[in-house]
């Protein structure tokens, strides 16, 4: 069995749980979701830069002040950055102590993939829990940032809570993929 095109023999964890099981529908259903978000994503790194360069070009050509593009375009990044999270989990492209790998057996990866999911969940259910402890406050005491413009902070403090929200549960979904797919063998 072939994992992300490495062959993993039979000890393999695997990515995709057991056909028509609740976790592979939950994994096709975020796996849409994750598509549709990086789209957004990516629109919103194009506003951000198109913005950025509109700020530049109106202080360098018109002496125009600018109070409100560099904190929007920030938002626009940190929304980028936290809510497209979760696919590029799905692809397995965060932390993964990939200079283990080859001196692993494919049984030793497997338990190393394990591992590394256990503490990455943990994490990352740490980090969403203070994400939202934080959006909770933000919106409760009408919390805005520090600048002219004065943006309410719920707005980046919701795209971080919700981004780590979904990479906690794509990291949840593999983990329960890998023990099940374990189970199976």
């Amino acid at each position: 069995m072939s994992v992300h095109g490495i062959d993993l023999g039979h000890s393999v964890v695997a990515t995709a749980a057991r056909p028509g099981s609740p976790v592979a529908r939950i994994n096709r259903a975020m796996a849409v979701l994750n598509k549709a978000i990086v789209v957004l994503c990516s629109i919103a790194l194009i506003v951000a830069s198109a913005i950025l360069s509109y700020s530049v070009a109106a202080r360098y050509f018109f002496n125009a002040a600018t109070y409100w593009q560099d904190e929007a375009a920030v938002f626009l990044l940190v929304g980028g950055t936290f809510l497209s999270t979760a696919f590029v989990q799905a692809g397995r492209g965060h932390i993964g102590i990939e200079a283990l790998t080859g001196y692993l057996s494919p049984r030793g990866n497997a338990v190393r993939t394990l591992l590394v999911d256990a503490v990455s969940l943990l994490f990352c259910c740490f980090f969403s829990w203070k994400s939202w402890t934080l959006l909770h406050e933000a919106w409760v005491d009408g919390q805005v940032s520090g600048s002219t413009w004065a943006p309410p902070l719920w707005i980046p403090y919701s795209m971080m809570a919700l981004g780590m929200s979904l990479m906690t549960l794509q990291i949840a979904l593999q983990f329960v993929s890998a023990i099940d797919g374990w189970r199976s063998k």
